[in-house]
């Protein structure tokens, strides 16, 4: 039977986006994205949580992004779907380090750094380099979204 590995986030980038290029053309594209979580603990104090996530993205979208760089800033809402990866590499002293990033398929800009929504800066790539109709941010992120869990099972 086959699995499925497919991610789908909505996050604020915690830096631009770094591009490396290949000397066959190819292209690399990294970045972190926060993605929080608000509840309320037993006491009935409202608790954020936030994870961190690496993105990687490689060719075509990398390259785009490449293109549209000055647009993705530190702060943006960003949509991200991929699918999860964990790679081993060797540090320094040759310790064995484990890595888990989010190999993006597809990135659309929501809005610029503080909120809002998107601007006439609104971009989404994906590696079809799909063109079809945008999805507004209200279909992806909701108003409201802030998430009241009353009975935590810890």
């Amino acid at each position: 039977m086959a699995g499925l590995n497919k991610v789908m986030l909505i996050g604020r980038l915690g830096k631009d986006p770094d591009v490396i290029s290949f000397e066959n053309g190819g292209k690399k594209m990294t970045v972190s994205l926060a993605t929080s979580e608000r509840y309320r603990d037993r006491e009935g104090n409202w608790q954020d949580q936030t994870e961190w996530h690496n993105i990687v993205a490689w060719g075509n979208l990398a390259s785009d992004i490449a293109e549209k760089r000055r647009n993705y800033v530190k702060g943006d809402l960003l949509f991200v779907e991929g699918k999860i990866k964990t790679r081993q590499y060797a540090d320094s002293q040759g310790v064995n380090k484990y890595i888990t990033e989010i190999v993006a398929e597809k990135m659309n800009l929501i809005s610029k750094g503080g909120g809002g929504t998107p601007s006439g800066n609104d971009q989404r790539f994906d590696r079809q380099q799909n063109t079809d109709t945008k999805t507004s941010p209200e279909e992806i992120y909701p108003s409201g979204m802030d998430h009241e869990v009353e009975d935590l099972p810890f």
